[in-house]
């Protein structure tokens, strides 16, 4: 296939104004009467020495790896007791801003600083009345609860809790 210089132009300018190969796939047939595959666009396009623009990059949402947390304005203060330097983890004492009691929070999550095996994260769990757990979860993403009582079933609050408090812990953990 052979192209005259007034059309190579025109496809380095739809190149520069940021189409991308199905892009100029189409306009090559609207424009030009040219049927190609989308592998003779991409081959064309490297014949004609011309680069691509990125686009934007899409934030994977399921990745929380990828998720950039916004700086908090205040470090909250350590609590009374534990040393500011101590060297424990820092956020293993820490209380969330506005600690749990004065927001009415009575689940508690706590994450282990050795994982158990077999696990990609893991930790305790206390429930309002009491009942304290263990959870980890796995490389799927699942998470396992064992409480050591089969028929329990913390109440719909306190699993709502327990979520938000988990997704606070993992993210102020790096994961």
């Amino acid at each position: 296939m052979t192209l005259t210089p007034e059309q190579k132009q025109t496809i380095a300018t739809w190149i520069a104004a940021g189409d991308n190969l199905s892009e100029v796939q189409k306009k090559l047939a609207a424009h030009f009467q040219l049927s190609l595959t989308y592998r003779d666009v991409r081959f064309l396009v490297d014949d004609l020495d011309l680069a691509l623009q990125d686009p934007t990059p899409k934030v994977d949402t399921n990745d929380v790896t990828k998720a950039r947390m916004p700086a908090p304005s205040a470090a909250p203060p350590a609590p009374a007791g534990v040393a500011a330097n101590d060297d424990e983890d820092e956020f293993a004492h820490q209380d969330l801003p506005g600690d749990e009691a004065a927001l009415g929070r009575t689940v508690s999550v706590d994450v282990d600083r050795i994982v158990r095996p077999g696990s990609v994260v893991s930790g305790s769990v206390t429930f309002s009345d009491g009942v304290s757990g263990k959870w980890a979860l796995d490389q799927q993403g699942r998470l396992m609860l064992d409480t050591g009582q089969p028929t329990y079933k913390p109440s719909a609050a306190d699993v709502k809790e327990f979520q938000q408090q988990l997704s606070l812990q993992l993210q102020r953990h790096g994961y």
